[in-house]
């Protein structure tokens, strides 16, 4: 760990938080700690979403967004006003240096969700993201997802990059140049799955109801809304052995070399070693939004804008019948 004054005390290293690998709190900051280069270029100045697991992934963890006590003098936050209607801010952390990793780990903190957004311009995203979720583990329906989504992006002239999601699926990311507001970076992205439904419905879905997904791959956009999150690149996982959400190359998906939880806590050294950052120059592709939505708005109808729209919102209660009151029986005379 860090010596002097950026030192964190860590606070029971030995629990342990993977059951099933012993990789313990104070290797999980071990990791962040040594990562912390390569990563903050990637989280630094949005907000972060904790992912907390107290006793270890085997119990039960939460999600916290606001940091309001507790937390050290020198930690970067932002304040957020809410979005619902009671008002109020959440005091979200900002992971600006290795410190505030170590620290957010050492909160048990094993996933750091963050913003497609950075401050001071949380309402114009620099990041839009497309959460591939399949419902099982087909890796070559899943890689052929992947590729499908890839190849729509660039032909809409839009550069893409990939990485492992840790859990089921990937994560996609096209770097922009920030002055799209968020419902425009929004609209792109639902656009974009709606287009890939139309193409390819018996692969792709947008239904947020799984029993509706009858086995096909979610397409989620929603990463793309103010306030929502994705794991933020080189995060740990809560599953076992500790997958690690890593950036990896177009190639190896094609030879089908990398798998969701490819990458671990404990082999992402050699990975670093071998490749470095593959995300490092991200940023200098940076992409305005303008002639890639107005060439997407080309490859739709109102039909389907209508239909991407309602799959995405539809709730489990908006299916149910409403009840009808029983009727009154006639008496008979």
């Amino acid at each position: 760990m860090a010596q002097g004054a950026d030192a964190i005390v860590i606070t029971h290293p030995e629990k342990v938080l993977f059951p099933g690998s012993g990789i313990t709190k104070g290797e999980v900051c071990k990791y962040y700690e040594a990562l912390a280069p390569l990563m903050l270029p990637h989280v630094r100045a949005r907000p972060v979403t904790m992912e907390r697991f107290p006793a270890g992934i085997g119990k039960k963890g939460f999600i916290q967004k606001d940091v309001s006590k507790g937390f050290p003098d020198w930690l970067e936050r932002v304040e957020v006003e809410k979005r619902d209607e009671g008002g109020g801010v959440v005091h979200y952390a900002l992971a600006n240096d290795a410190r505030s990793l170590v620290w957010l780990a050492n909160q048990n903190s094993i996933t750091l969700h963050v913003w497609v957004s950075r401050m001071p311009r949380l309402q114009r995203p620099d990041l839009c993201v497309f959460d591939l979720d399949p419902p099982g583990d087909d890796s070559t329906v899943l890689r052929a997802a992947a590729l499908h989504v890839r190849d729509l992006l660039a032909e809409l002239g839009l550069p893409s990059f990939i990485k492992t999601s840790g859990s089921k699926g990937f994560h996609i990311v096209v770097p922009l140049d920030g002055n799209d507001e968020a419902p425009k970076v929004w609209r792109f992205a639902q656009g974009a799955g709606a287009v890939l439904v139309k193409r390819h419905p018996q692969l792709f879905t947008q239904e947020f109801i799984k029993v509706d997904r009858a086995g096909r791959i979610l397409i989620d956009t929603g990463r793309n809304t103010p306030g929502a999150t994705f794991a933020a690149a080189y995060s740990v996982r809560p599953k076992p052995d500790a997958p690690i959400s890593a950036p990896c190359t177009w190639e190896e998906i094609e030879r089908g070399s990398v798998s969701p939880r490819t990458f671990t806590l404990r082999s992402m050294g050699a990975r670093v070693n071998d490749v470095g950052d593959l995300w490092h120059d991200a940023s200098q592709h940076g992409h305005s939004l303008h002639a890639p939505t107005a060439a997407l708005d080309a490859l739709l109808t109102e039909e389907d804008w209508k239909e991407s729209h309602a799959a995405s919102t539809r709730r489990p209660t908006s299916r149910k019948t409403p009840r009808r009151k029983p009727s009154k029986k006639v008496g008979t005379e």
